[in-house]
């Protein structure tokens, strides 16, 4: 028997509760894990409220992540006793997911724990951090260098944001931190942020092109917020959207692709090919700050994920969550 976070849909309506299952209710695949950590990132909190249609399967566990020990495997890849983690791949959206004790998923989907990194650090980078590595790597892999000019990090007190500040500037770039809590400026310093501006200078509609400003963006806002960071970034430069926080439109121009060939590179997390989230992880295992990581960190129960839901869309919860399964 295990506990589970499981989202059902009758005609009683949405609904998310902590149950008790048994084996019969762990999905098909290859390999079972006995989890340690999951975490809640955005798209968990959309799913927990049910304010967007990220579950498509009822009654479903919910959860995108976890991180925890293989119990039994038929796949070739992995042994009981491995430690491994998982990001993505429809878990928690059509396949049984992490925020449970036990989880069964194909083995495919697993990625090995990088050396230096517990279960528990490995959830506090969750999918928001290993997000904010493949926008990092996608900036990179454009060119850009600390000496190129300034990233702006927008969402910057969320989950991929305050990772992507920690990871840029520990690389060596000078970040701007765009957040609507201006008040925490002082931990976004402490992160490494050389800069912290208010949301508002973005979120609102702008000019199809403004002053050149950074050489380049990790966005996960989406809408008005992404069209101005396009329009300002400078000549070459590049942009790596993976969010929608502030919305799914692009009420933005061609002006800054065509003017100033600037790139907008899509991150997707969800369905990235296993090579390159072996990549991604084995650069947060390298680059990311573990102390820092830490005091980015708050750690609840398995039913405290039920309230958390709504607190991350509601944009109260800075930093990460860490969800102990099995306190």
């Amino acid at each position: 028997m295990y506990q589970a976070l499981v989202i059902d849909k009758n005609e009683a309506g949405y609904g998310a509760s902590i149950k008790t299952l048994d084996e019969d209710n762990l999905p098909e695949g290859d390999v079972t894990v006995r989890v340690d950590y999951s975490t809640i990132n955005y798209k968990d909190g959309l799913a927990i409220t049910g304010k967007s249609p990220v579950v498509r399967k009822f009654p479903l566990v919910a959860g995108i992540d976890f991180a925890g020990t293989v119990e039994a495997s038929s796949h070739p890849a992995w042994k009981a006793g491995d430690k491994v983690v998982l990001n993505g791949w429809g878990v928690g959206e059509t396949h049984s997911g992490g925020l449970a004790q036990r989880a069964r998923v194909r083995g495919d989907w697993l990625v090995a724990l990088p050396a230096g990194l517990t279960t528990r650090q490995a959830m506090a980078i969750g999918t928001a951090g290993y997000t904010a590595m493949l926008c990092v790597m996608a900036l990179q892999g454009h060119g850009l260098k600390p000496e190129s000019g300034d990233i702006l990090v927008t969402g910057a007190n969320g989950g991929v944001g305050s990772v992507a500040v920690a990871l840029l500037s520990k690389l060596g770039y000078r970040v701007v931190a765009s957040t609507g809590r201006t008040n925490e400026a002082e931990g976004l310093k402490a992160l490494g942020a050389a800069e912290v501006i208010d949301r508002a200078e973005l979120s609102a509609p702008g000019k199809p092109l403004g002053k050149e400003r950074w050489a380049g963006v990790v966005d996960s806002v989406g809408s008005h917020t992404l069209a101005n960071a396009c329009a300002g970034t400078k000549y070459r430069g590049a942009v790596a959207a993976c969010g929608l926080a502030q919305g799914m439109d692009f009420p933005g121009s061609v002006a800054p692709f065509i003017l100033r060939g600037v790139t907008l590179y899509g991150i997707d997390s969800v369905m990235a090919p296993k090579a390159l989230r072996e990549q991604a992880w084995a650069r947060l295992a390298q680059d990311l700050d573990l102390a820092k990581l830490d005091s980015l960190v708050r750690e609840i129960p398995l039913a405290g994920a039920l309230a958390a839901g709504s607190e991350i869309l509601a944009g109260k919860v800075r930093g990460r969550l860490v969800v102990n399964v099995n306190a």
